[in-house]
């Protein structure tokens, strides 16, 4: 069973390198197309080498102090700055290698498109898998490496207890992960939607030029946010997710069997094993894509559905068998819990859709509603967002309900094995995340080949391929914000419970044996449950510390969506009033003899993504420190239940409000309610103006936010144990 691991992820980075190789030789195109594509690529490693620094910078910072506290006070892990050190490099890594992928994947795209919509479609999709085998494979491999490292390296000694600092001691792989994640979500968020504020307002709406149009000084700033949001973004996100699930679901395992540690090694093992067991089905979901020409919308939607579903399906089926052969108590409950994250990522990224989509009526009602004017457009969209709460909610609150029940027996007192289900659930639902992040970052490569097509000047039948890849990518865009959100709460919520495992090794370390439970009751510090130490805490809603960690928690998350909306606005200022003083200062820019300074819009919106990413992600790291050392345990978990609350009901408001805003305006541009340059039009263009940092910003990264908040609280498990005012 180990061997699954490690053999899917060499498999699925060799099967990486194989796509990309067979990328590299497909017609790139003629000199023009080539052209823009070298300047979007420019921009972006431009972006990269920044960012990088950057966080270089931090991370270096970070990884000194954690040193300081393992080395010199013994309050963390000794092993913790370097596996944070791994996490946020290979993290950084995989988003490399995707952004690398993506820029050259989209002008062969649109070549391709000139002779074929099946051939288009499949290169897009190929160009989308190198991310998803590549984020999979590196995630995957550290997992295995770095548990089988640290087991090694551990001293013998009581096996319950040994393996249960093996596994929490791992967890440290996502901080690092988280961390950089942030940086690239938040970073990349600010610069896309910057650029594409400053050229859908000056170039579509003031001066009525085309969207991909090269006289636009900030097309290709445009261009390279697609790829720096939405491909190397998305890509930390959901590789801390995958880690982060298979993690946490590795040390409920420990603690789970803690009181039969011959059976410990079997549930540490089955969450790595139904990860390898879903990527070798993913690949297979891969192949299983493939599109007649002249194939319309759904259609095209069916190939991918086919692929997902097909994955999901022949997953469950390698699931049980690795739950039968490793011999685990009550493998068809485990399993059970397993179908419920399944179905719970599926029904997520379908109401997604549902909310967002032209073809049905939320969205279609905006477009309505844009008739009014922009005050009514805006309205309907604030509207549309909240309701979409509520199918995403109640599915992950049901999931979680049975995933706990169906591995618990249902029954309540066996909570550590209730939650192990959870955690099961979560790496359910990531498992075959190979496919559904290539149908991800098929998005943005389908989007800049049709700019690509547009900017070079190509036949309509191109443009009209592009088109309807695009069309299905805006899809396949929302539903992975879905699912990266529904994944987000369930790994968050892993994490709380792993949070208090943590406080037993590091209370262990501090000297304590026994856990005092009031009455003069006591019981050992390695047998208590999970509801003893709620008990010693005093982690109830009469405690003052955890309502008011509550508050906090939810005061965390809109705080951090303030500040990263505002940061977009801020920055979008800017590269409205450069493209403005471009235009102004030089005419020939419109007449098309002379090219516009692209460079410098691409410096405006690197300059403000990496300053403005600063403040959130240093609010995401001190708000559970400062809970921890003012309010101690009891705030801490009161804090994470906050934010993962508040954050998770305000991440779908904000995704699908801004993808129902961008999708009623394409509504609009398809010809309905007047087309473009109608006042409906325009309206609708205003709507998506306010919902791009919603859906694009400040939505997918407070994904990050409830989970580093979780992580951080992990890692400083001991400080919070030892110091704390409370």
């Amino acid at each position: 069973m180990f061997w699954i691991a490690p053999i899917a992820a060499v498999t699925a980075l060799a099967l990486a390198a194989a796509f990309y190789l067979n990328l590299l030789s497909q017609d790139p195109g003629n000199a023009r197309m080539q052209h823009i594509g070298n300047l979007v690529r420019r921009g972006a490693m431009t972006y990269l080498s920044r960012q990088y620094r950057v966080m270089g910078i931090a991370f270096a910072g970070i990884a000194l102090l954690f040193g300081v506290l393992a080395y010199g006070f013994d309050l963390h892990s000794r092993w913790l700055p370097w596996i944070f050190l791994s996490g946020g490099l290979f993290s950084a890594l995989a988003g490399y290698i995707g952004m690398q992928t993506a820029t050259r994947a989209s002008t062969r795209t649109a070549q391709a498109a000139r002779s074929s919509l099946s051939k288009a479609l499949k290169l897009a999709f190929r160009g989308g898998a190198v991310m998803g085998l590549v984020v999979v494979g590196l995630g995957l491999a550290n997992v295995v490496f770095w548990l089988w490292l640290i087991e090694r390296m551990t001293p013998a000694g009581d096996d319950a207890a040994r393996l249960i600092m093996v596994t929490t001691t791992a967890l440290s792989f996502s901080v690092g992960a988280s961390l950089q994640a942030l940086f690239a979500r938040v970073g990349g968020g600010i610069f896309t939607k910057a650029a594409d504020v400053g050229a859908d307002l000056v170039g579509k709406v003031e001066t009525g030029i085309p969207e991909d149009d090269l006289r636009n000084p900030a097309v290709i700033a445009d261009n390279v946010g697609d790829n720096v949001g939405d491909v190397a973004g998305m890509g930390a996100d959901l590789f801390e997710s995958y880690c982060g699930s298979i993690l946490a679901a590795c040390a409920l395992g420990a603690a789970a069997f803690a009181t039969r540690p011959e059976l410990q090694p079997a549930a540490i093992l089955a969450p790595m094993a139904i990860a390898g067991a879903g990527l070798f089905t993913a690949i297979i979901g891969m192949f299983l894509v493939r599109v007649r020409e002249q194939a319309d919308q759904g259609q095209l939607l069916t190939s991918l559905t086919i692929g997902t579903g097909s994955a999901a399906v022949l997953l469950l089926i390698a699931a049980a068998l690795v739950l039968h052969a490793l011999g685990l108590p009550g493998p068809w409950g485990l399993w059970g819990a397993l179908v419920a994250g399944v179905v719970t990522g599926v029904v997520v990224g379908q109401s997604t859709e549902y909310s967002t989509s032209a073809r049905y009526r939320p969205t279609l009602r905006i477009a309505e509603r844009a008739t009014g004017g922009p005050a009514t457009a805006v309205i309907a969209g604030v509207g549309t967002g909240m309701l979409s709460t509520a199918i995403p909610i109640l599915t992950v609150g049901t999931g979680i309900l049975m995933a706990f029940g169906l591995a618990s027996g249902f029954d309540r007192a066996a909570m550590e094995l209730g939650l192990y289900g959870i955690g099961l659930a979560a790496v359910g639902m990531l498992s075959t995340l190979a496919i559904t992040l290539a149908c991800d970052a098929y998005g943005p490569i389908a989007d800049n080949a049709g700019g690509n097509a547009e900017m070079s000047e190509l036949g309509p039948e191109v443009r009209a391929r592009t088109d309807a890849l695009d069309a299905l990518g805006n899809t396949t865009a929302a539903t992975g914000k879905g699912f990266a959100i529904g994944s987000a709460a369930l790994t968050a919520l892993a994490l709380i419970a792993s949070y208090v495992e943590v406080l037993r090794i590091r209370l262990s370390e501090q000297g304590h044996q026994v856990l005092a439970l009031g009455n003069h009751a006591e019981i050992g510090l390695l047998e208590a449950s999970l509801a003893d130490f709620m008990v010693y805490y005093e982690v109830n809603l009469l405690n003052p510390a955890v309502l008011v960690g509550m508050l906090f928690g939810a005061m965390t998350a809109f705080i951090f969506s303030g500040l990263t909306v505002q940061a977009v606005g801020k920055a979008a200022a800017m590269m409205v009033e450069e493209v403005r003083a471009q235009f102004r200062e030089r005419p020939e820019i419109l007449a098309g003899t002379i090219e516009p300074d692209y460079e410098r819009c691409v410096a405006i919106s690197t300059t403000a993504a990496q300053r403005e990413m600063l403040g959130p992600a240093l609010l995401a790291v001190l708000a559970p420190v400062l809970t921890g050392l003012v309010l101690g345990v009891p705030g801490v978990i009161g804090l994470l239940t906050g934010g993962l609350c508040s954050g998770f009901a305000l991440a779908i408001f904000l995704s699908n409000a801004g993808g129902a805003w961008d999708n009623a305006k394409k509504h609009i541009e398809a010809g309905h309610h007047g087309g473009k340059n109608s006042a409906a039009w325009r309206a609708a263009v205003i709507g998506d103006t306010v919902g791009d940092p919603f859906k694009d910003t400040a939505g997918p990264s407070l994904n990050i936010l409830i989970k580093l908040m979780s992580i951080v609280a992990v890692v400083t498990a001991g400080i919070t144990a030892a110091l704390s005012w409370w």
